[in-house]
């Protein structure tokens, strides 16, 4: 058995949005799980993303969540959850005036195919240069940023943003 105190676990500078992950935490083998607590106008993570082979599961316990999908936008308020499933495209944000709060649940752990589909906080197209592909993958090279799955063509969104 492991225990946590939230107030023990230092918050992320910017790999999860400034979440506290509870994962190392508790030692946690198979599940993936990210605390939240944004205020208005913070986002959960700054693209719209998916783990192609992770399904996650946020459970709003305070305020409200507005998530984006590449169909609509639900907005997911406390004592409620959402789900998304491997591949389902998604992005989260306070769009509220309150503070949210909300734990994030994944599994399997670790996700290794995440692909962006757009980066709002940067306001620029992730397609793909190569064919034209809406999404690419992010990358585990040091040097590049995302990666396109159909044609390996890469991307740097970073470098050409602003």
């Amino acid at each position: 058995m492991e225990r946590v105190s939230f107030e023990d676990v230092e918050r992320e500078p910017a790999d999860c949005g400034g979440c506290q992950s509870l994962t190392d935490a508790l030692a946690t083998e198979h599940v993936a799980i990210n605390r939240y607590v944004l205020a208005p106008g913070e986002r959960f993570s700054g693209s719209v993303h998916a783990h192609m082979d992770q399904e996650e599961v946020f459970l709003v316990l305070a305020g409200e969540a507005t998530f984006e999908t590449r169909e609509e936008e639900v907005i997911v308020g406390a004592s409620e959850a959402i789900r998304f499933s491997p591949g389902e495209f998604q992005s989260g944000r306070n769009d509220g005036d309150r503070r949210l709060e909300a734990i994030a649940i994944g599994a399997p752990r670790d996700s290794d195919d995440v692909r962006i589909a757009e980066i709002p906080v940067l306001d620029t197209d992730v397609s793909c240069p190569g064919c034209g592909k809406g999404e690419m993958r992010i990358a585990r090279a040091e040097d590049v940023e995302l990666v396109c799955p159909d044609c390996g063509a890469e991307l740097n969104p970073s470098e050409t943003s602003g």
